[in-house]
């Protein structure tokens, strides 16, 4: 189908981030600077199995139905955010009007399609529902920036699981919103002040396809050129 939304995405560079790099900087703040500031990457079998999944998504024929039109790797941005992206697919449902009962508007025109379509993003993943909410963080900054294109409001999203095989409906609450808005300016202020933190070893490093590259065990924090040198002189003067 063709493009719904505006194409005037602004030019990538230091002002926009990628809206990735939120999901990132929730599980990692270092794994987010590494990628992000520094260009750093590595693809382990997590990664590489969640690539092809996107790229299945990616190439897939956009869908139209009579009262559901599908537009897969749709690129995306916010200009209150100052991110940017591509989302998986966004799904739009035709509607009677552009406002709901409450006179919200949830729906815009289409091009080259008659009526008033309500967005409704969905972000496929490779594994299963996690305990953090990255996944959850991620598919509302793609809400956020198709409100800001389209106008319009959009209460909740989906997240499709390949592992279980699952779609799981995500409301766009007002504490996810709060969350969203704060990781959002968490990884401007990372990339503004241009330094990547130091490593912090923990359970997540095992899933981490940059684990070799930050050498989290060796260089973490608790292991830190104070404590190296207290140890040292304490063992000098035994």
């Amino acid at each position: 189908m063709e493009n719904p939304v505006p194409v005037d995405i602004p030019d990538s560079g230091d002002d926009f981030a990628m809206i990735s790099a939120l999901q990132h900087f929730l599980f990692c703040k270092r794994q987010c600077a590494l990628i992000h500031l520094e260009g750093v990457w590595a693809e382990n079998w997590l990664t590489a199995t969640g690539r092809v999944m996107h790229e299945r998504v990616d190439t897939r024929a956009s869908e139209t139905r009579r009262d559901l039109r599908q537009a897969t790797a749709l690129r995306i941005f916010s200009r209150r955010l100052r991110i940017a992206g591509v989302a998986d697919m966004v799904e739009f449902h035709r509607v009677a009007g552009e406002y709901d009962a409450h006179g919200r508007k949830m729906a815009a025109p289409l091009p080259g399609a008659s009526g008033f379509w309500r967005p409704f993003p969905v972000e496929y993943k490779r594994g299963k529902p996690k305990a953090h909410r990255a996944d959850e963080v991620q598919l509302c900054a793609q809400a956020f920036c198709l409100e800001e294109m389209l106008g319009v409001e959009i209460p909740a999203g989906a997240l499709f699981y390949g592992e279980t095989r699952h779609r799981t409906d995500v409301p766009f609450d007002d504490s996810l919103r709060r969350i969203t808005q704060e990781v959002a300016d968490g990884v401007q202020a990372l990339i503004a002040s241009g330094r990547t933190p130091p490593p912090e070893y923990g359970k997540h490093c095992a899933a981490c396809s940059l684990v070799e590259e930050c050498q989290p065990k060796a260089f973490s924090s608790r292991r830190s050129a104070r404590a190296w040198l207290d140890r040292a002189i304490g063992d000098a003067v035994s």
